[in-house]
């Protein structure tokens, strides 16, 4: 595997353009598209989409149904196609073409030196400064297996396929399946872009023009994200800009690009000169939720069903010559020969999308509301439906975990009404319990006002290590686990005693690593709210609360706990050992939260090593969230991901038995690992595939070093 590179990943760069055009010109207009398009491919681009009849501009009028423009707009697509026999890109503009007897507004598909496929626009609109009807005819009734022939003189005998819906493939970027439609046909309530996802298409492209306005824009992002979205596809706009007549309208060159409702990139809007976006659209991720998605291609056979069946053209493209070609495509176009010999780059060419550092981390901050809300709801309403006067019992250690959940039982008994001395705070110091962590167990809970105690849980330890035969110098799994079941023991005998019910601190990523003791301590509770939350949304969560004014006496120990190392804190810190930490021995939680965010979307190990090392291998690299600490702005190399990968996988795979019997608890994010309606695994599996595959296809270094 070239590893460091986009396409070997499965990655296709695509560029939406928008260049000023010299109206009625379409000479002009198709030496400029050259020229750019010479650069894009230079850039590695495959795919370059111009606005809707960009060749002429938009605003001709009356002079569409010239013949002396029409005839210049062949000569222009010959011009293109004569020129893109040494360029990579599959090339897509806008022009009016004539076609039995009508002119229609047209997307030309140039590769290679060939005309690939023309599709003509479906929707016309026909509303003032929209009059289309006036000139062109509705492509609607061209059934597939049409062909166009342009060209006169020296560009006779250019043909291509001529139909709605044709779907574009580049058969050296597998995934890489392109759909086409033109401005209007996006605003319909059943687009061609739809119909075309259910028929495989995973880039859908829009070549348009409509004109500014005020909240146009936001109309547009707002339908290429739904439609990116709901067709697990991305989604490619660009609209006409400088140069467009301005008798009636102005034009704002507005290019973006969506991928399954994630923005990639968009252009500056207003630019006088060339503008547009250049990004790295993720195949694989569009196929992946494809697969996870059934019911796409559930609403696919109902529509086959329905009779209501589109069975579109399908252009295959091959950049080698000796590629083997099918006999027939689609219903019967037959394949052409490429004239030239064309290659995808190789080696590292870079990444262009935006990589969070935290994907389980909600980006909009309103999405952190959301998930104390969904938390506190969901716990009100379990202790409302065991009794009115449930008592919550938490076991606070000072940690992260703790922390939240402790915060989260206070907004819970707000909602219902009840004092927060109704929750029942436990400090439980062992063994290996800092001054530290102790007192900001206390600090918090006065801080919130719950009823607070305090259970030493070292003579029950020592008793029991005596009682077992154990050393209590001998710091093993069984010295730790002695603790962490005595504190669970403690709370659920309380809650018992006292009309309570244990209200678990255990997280999500520590159940993906396993790292809880089965059956007690994080592992069990009777209602586990962290359940669906992650270890950095954790890390994101508590500075938010402190800035929103949740608990506001807390904020100074809030900002304490915040900062501290995040460590079990079960074997004594003595004789020159320093403070255990948790991710020297499980791995960073930001990489271990990473590798759980791609796993879950199918992603093979080695897909993984590469989007995580692309992220974290340069701290200037991307944006950090708002008001994350210094600590936290580290580099991994590599060799440090790929080590850590491969611990992540045993961990997951060897603690599927303790995830078959967790706790109920709600999900705050797509991903859940509760084994009723979350993730599902043989808890005997073992991860070996994955491994071999990380190690087979990751180097143990950059690449390039």
């Amino acid at each position: 595997m070239d590893f460091a590179n986009i396409y070997a990943q499965g990655f296709a760069r695509v560029a939406a353009r928008c260049l000023p055009i010299k109206l009625a010109d379409p000479g002009a207009n198709a030496a400029a598209v050259i020229e750019d398009v010479k650069a894009l491919s230079a850039d590695g681009v495959c795919l370059a989409v111009y606005p809707e009849l960009n060749l002429t501009g938009y605003t001709c009028g009356d002079l569409f149904l010239q013949d002396a423009l029409l005839d210049a707009v062949e000569d222009a697509i010959g011009a293109i196609v004569e020129e893109s026999k040494e360029m990579l890109p599959i090339i897509v503009v806008g022009a009016p073409l004539r076609w039995n007897g009508r002119v229609y507004n047209c997307a030309a598909v140039i590769q290679g030196g060939q005309l690939r496929a023309v599709v003509p626009k479906t929707y016309l609109p026909n509303h003032a400064g929209f009059a289309e009807r006036r000139w062109f005819a509705s492509g609607a009734d061209i059934s597939v297996n049409t062909w166009i022939h342009l060209g006169a003189g020296p560009w006779t005998g250019m043909s291509a396929s001529f139909a709605p819906q044709q779907i574009v493939r580049l058969v050296e970027v597998p995934g890489l399946n392109v759909g086409i439609e033109l401005c209007e046909d996006m605003w319909v309530p059943i687009p061609p872009s739809a119909q075309m996802a259910l028929n495989g298409a995973t880039v859908l492209v829009n070549l348009a023009s409509p004109p500014a306005g005020v909240g146009k824009a936001d109309a547009r992002r707002l339908m290429a994200r739904s439609e990116s979205a709901r067709c697990n596809a991305a989604y490619v706009f660009v609209a006409a800009g400088w140069g467009e007549s301005t008798t009636d309208a102005s034009w704002d060159a507005h290019a973006m690009v969506y991928e399954c409702g994630d923005l990639l990139g968009q252009s500056e809007r207003f630019a006088q000169g060339a503008t547009g976006t250049t990004v790295d659209v993720d195949l694989r991720r569009i196929v992946n939720a494809r697969r996870r998605q059934g019911s796409q291609d559930d609403n696919r056979a109902a529509i086959l069903t329905s009779g209501d069946r589109c069975v579109p053209n399908e252009v295959w493209i091959y950049l080698n010559d000796d590629s083997p070609r099918p006999l027939r495509i689609g219903d019967g176009v037959p394949s052409e020969p490429a004239e030239s010999a064309l290659a995808l780059p190789t080696g590292d060419i870079g990444l262009r999308r935006p990589l969070s550092r935290f994907p389980l981390v909600p980006d909009d901050p309103a999405g952190l509301d959301d998930v104390y809300r969904i938390q506190t709801t969901a716990l009100a309403r379990r202790l409302s439906a065991v009794g009115e006067k449930t008592k919550a019992v938490i076991g606070v250690s000072g940690g992260l975990d703790s922390t939240w959940a402790l915060i989260v039982a206070a907004g819970a008994m707000d909602l219902l009404g009840r004092p927060h001395t109704d929750i029942l705070g436990f400090t439980m110091p062992g063994f290996a319990t800092s001054a530290g962590t102790k007192s900001n167990a206390w600090a918090l809970m006065k801080a919130i006002g719950v009823t607070a105690e305090e259970i030493d849980i070292r003579p029950a330890a020592t008793q029991m290590l005596k009682d077992l035969g154990h050393s209590a110098e001998e710091f093993d799994v069984t010295f730790e686990n002695v603790q962490a079941g005595l504190r669970a023991d403690y709370l659920f005998r309380a809650a018992n005693q006292r009309g309570g019910l244990v209200v678990g601190t255990g997280d999500l990523s520590e159940a993906a690593l396993g790292w809880c003791t089965y059956g007690v301590g994080d592992h069990m509770s009777h209602y586990d709210v962290n359940a669906g939350v992650p270890k950095t949304l954790l890390q994101h969560l508590i500075p938010w609360a402190v800035e929103h004014g949740i608990c506001p006496d807390a904020k100074p120990v809030l900002n304490a706990i915040l900062h501290q190392e995040i460590s079990p804190e079960l074997v004594p810190a003595k004789d020159g050992r320093t403070l255990q930490s948790t991710e020297q021995m499980v791995g960073p939680y930001a990489l271990n939260d990473a590798f759980l965010h791609y796993m879950m979307q199918g992603m093979s190990p080695s897909r993984i090593a590469y989007l995580v090392w692309q992220t974290w291998k340069d701290t200037k690299a991307g944006v950090w969230p708002d008001g994350s600490p210094d600590e936290h702005k580290v580099t991994y190399d590599l060799a440090t991901v790929k080590t850590w990968l491969a611990k992540f996988y045993r961990r997951f795979f060897a603690s599927q038995f303790k995830r078959s019997c967790s706790p109920d608890g709600p999900q705050v994010l797509p991903i859940s690992l509760s084994p009723r309606d979350g993730w599902k695994m043989p808890s005997d599996e073992t991860p070996d595939v994955w491994l071999a595959e990380l190690d087979a296809n990751v180097p143990d270094h950059h690449p390039s070093s």
